[in-house]
């Protein structure tokens, strides 16, 4: 697969990274730096003294427009581990809850010379419109964006799936569940496709399915069985209740009946594939306990590697836009002349 054309929002004239907004659009070598940048990362959360200085003296401002725990939990970890400033706004107590812009309150944290803002938005598209709004000389990453995209937890994904397949070509991979809600399942299509893996797979009921899901490269099953039979990877998603009309699903009782990740079912997979979930888990609804508590699972793993992986963009985010502003710094070489 040839890479896509470059994503000037995010990459820097030099193909840096300089925002990290989603991952469609974005080359294979910049998702393989991510990880091979998050594995540099991996072990400093074992070590006595749980820093490096890569980000020391920089403010990282999170902006969660939206409840999070774990994303906006180890997002904060990832910051302070570089050694980073740390500013956590309540955003339902800030003065956007008072009848302020969107924008009026981006021009005053910049003018607090902050140098990252992590956004967590409940609308599509919230994360692009900041970054090609926000001075230049903020770094922008998405957090997570309605049902848009969600880049930072398909990276800590493929990371995982990378850590103990070892590759992506020659990979199976079954994603089970709210495909039509979730920005996770679009995300890790995108990265799946551009690090090369033989199939993806979407299974659900044709209720949580997109219309047009076909067109960003995927097997589509309806049927549990068929859509785990010889799988390497089987990502179970969570039920996404809070955006969804109840018209779209019986029960959940019903829909782990027919598509809740058991033992059983994982008979159909490959031997030795392993069971992801992007979390929040709904345990008796997409999976079983038997099975998220299992020898299968690494969705604990997942997490550890989320630190890392966010390290990672965010390290490279900085030293992109630092590079490119110092480029645009260098004065010209004057022309030589003759005698």
């Amino acid at each position: 697969m040839s890479d896509p054309a470059p994503d000037t929002l995010q990459l820097t004239g030099t193909g840096r990274l300089r925002n990290f907004i989603g991952i469609d659009g974005l080359p294979r070598a910049i998702l393989e730096e991510i990880l091979d940048t998050a594995a540099s990362f991996v072990d400093v959360g074992d070590r006595a003294i749980k820093k490096v200085p890569l980000l020391r003296g920089k403010t990282v401002i999170n902006l969660f427009f939206e409840a999070s725990t774990r994303t906006r939990t180890t997002f904060e970890l990832a910051a302070k581990r570089l050694s980073a400033d740390v500013l956590n706004m309540d955003i339902a107590r800030s003065s956007t809850s008072k009848g302020e812009s969107l924008m009026d309150m981006l021009r005053n944290l910049e003018a607090m010379s902050a140098d990252m803002f992590i956004v967590r938005h409940g609308d599509s598209g919230a994360a692009h419109y900041i970054a090609r709004h926000a001075t230049p000389d903020v770094a922008i990453i998405n957090a997570g964006d309605g049902r848009h995209a969600h880049p930072t937890q398909a990276m800590l994904d493929m990371y995982t799936i990378r850590h103990y397949k070892g590759r992506f070509e020659g990979l199976k991979v079954a994603i089970i569940g709210d495909i039509l809600h979730s920005r996770v399942a679009r995300s890790q299509i995108h990265a799946l496709n551009i690090l090369g893996a033989e199939e993806v797979r979407v299974v659900a009921p044709k209720t949580l399915l997109p219309v047009d899901i076909e067109s960003l490269g995927v097997t589509v099953c309806t049927d549990l069985n068929q859509g785990l039979r010889d799988a390497d990877v089987v990502i179970a998603l969570r039920l996404q209740k809070e955006r969804m009309d109840s018209a779209l699903l019986p029960s959940e009782s019903e829909f782990f009946r027919l598509y809740g990740l058991t033992n059983d079912r994982l008979r159909a997979a490959h031997p030795d594939a392993i069971v992801m979930h992007p979390g929040p888990i709904n345990r008796g609804v997409e999976i079983a306990s038997e099975v998220a508590d299992g020898e299968r699972s690494v969705i604990l793993h997942q997490v550890t590697f989320g630190i890392a992986v966010r390290m990672a963009v965010m390290s490279m985010c900085m030293s992109g836009r630092e590079t490119e502003r110092d480029d645009s710094l260098t004065p010209e070489r004057p022309h030589a002349t003759t005698r």
